[in-house]
């Protein structure tokens, strides 16, 4: 057993255990928590950095005497604002009772908006009342975003139109309606994409031809033709139509090709515009409209799941090789093939996809079927 030590001479053990005067202030300062004081006049009198960093202000500015709490818009989850009396800082002056785990958002001076998560509680001077409150509160944006994401239940089924020009010059003559099913875009290190699509209306050769005439795609290489039905893998410039739907979080479907126009199928999420879907195939096709629009109820839990637990470039390895043909039998895409996409070796890349592989299954047999049973 080790002997306790003696105390220095001239200190008693006491004062060897006091703190330093200023220990509280320098905590507050490097906690990784945003923290703020409030007095009783409702002005801000001490602010963290990571306060200040989370609210894209200074710390003088925080702590200037024009930041008066009760100036301050909080908004709940549905955009209405947060009447005053119920402010959980005001609340603690009149109650004396802290308040925990307050959500809310605000406007930043940006203009952008941010989620916190807040605690707010009371100091007591000599005669019990509340003479400063403490906040202490976290950005949880991210959380409230993928919260948002892992809860929608809805889809939003989109519909455009464009006219004959965006026709591949193959398709301009005489003939039927070609659907073209876009499976998956993958966006590969480079910038570029490649967009997994197949049709049973074209011969696979024909199939190749139409998809080269497109402008921005770079080539196209043929997957499989079994049974009349062809698969090519495309390989693309940054944008393209098929790709302006995953950049909204949805997915490209299908083009439908006839003679006189073209018709772009996709999906975003139900929150969101479909405006920004037009603005974003208008670069490519001016005169493009929207025809149609559906709400439909199609829950993705299990994928948004999955998705946010892999790291972009093992979503983009397992997207490519499940859509490139990697698990097929007979394999229409080789490891090779598919790390040459990505620019790297195939070891590189068959890690990244072991990993990917082992995240999904994880989710399927450890947590989704835990759960289930």
């Amino acid at each position: 057993m080790t002997e306790p030590t003696e105390p220095q001479k001239g200190v008693s053990r006491d004062d060897q255990h006091t703190p330093p005067e200023d220990l509280t202030r320098r905590m507050f300062d490097v906690s990784p928590i945003s923290t703020v004081v409030v007095d009783s006049t409702g002005v801000i009198t001490f602010a963290n950095e990571r306060a200040a960093e989370t609210l894209s202000l200074t710390c003088d500015v925080l702590t200037s005497g024009t930041c008066d709490i009760a100036d301050w818009n909080l908004y709940r989850d549905d955009g209405t604002p947060i009447p005053a009396d119920e402010n959980p800082v005001i609340r603690v002056f009149e109650t004396g009772e802290p308040v925990y785990g307050f959500e809310h958002w605000i406007e930043l001076s940006d203009g952008s908006e941010r989620w916190l998560s807040s605690s707010s509680s009371p100091t007591l001077d000599d005669e019990g009342t509340v003479e400063y409150v403490v906040v202490s509160f976290e950005d949880v944006t991210a959380l409230k975003r993928r919260e948002e994401r892992l809860t929608s239940d809805h889809v939003r089924l989109l519909e455009f139109c464009t006219n004959r020009s965006a026709v591949p010059p193959t398709l301009r003559g005489d003939g039927d309606e070609t659907r073209i099913e876009v499976d998956s875009v993958v966006s590969l290190p480079d910038g570029t994409t490649v967009q997994y699509m197949g049709t049973d209306d074209l011969p696979a050769s024909e199939f190749v031809t139409a998809v080269e005439e497109v402008p921005h795609y770079l080539d196209a290489r043929l997957l499989s033709s079994i049974d009349g039905y062809s698969r090519i893998e495309a390989h693309a410039e940054s944008t393209t139509v098929s790709h302006v739907f995953p950049a909204l979080g949805g997915r490209a479907r299908a083009v439908i090709v006839t003679p006189e126009e073209v018709r772009f199928l996709g999906e975003l999420p139900g929150d969101v515009d479909p405006r920004l879907a037009a603005d974003g195939i208008r670069e490519f096709h001016p005169e493009v409209e929207l025809v149609s629009e559906e709400l439909v109820y199609s829950p993705h839990l299990l994928y948004d799941v999955v998705a946010d637990a892999l790291t972009e470039r093992q979503l983009a390895v397992l997207d490519s090789a499940y859509f490139g043909g990697y698990f097929d039998t007979p394999r229409t895409s080789t490891g090779d093939e598919l790390a040459d996409r990505f620019g790297v070796t195939r070891q590189t890349f068959n890690q990244h996809l072991r990993k990917a592989q082992r995240t999904v299954f994880r989710h399927l047999f450890e947590k989704s079927g835990a759960d289930a049973r």
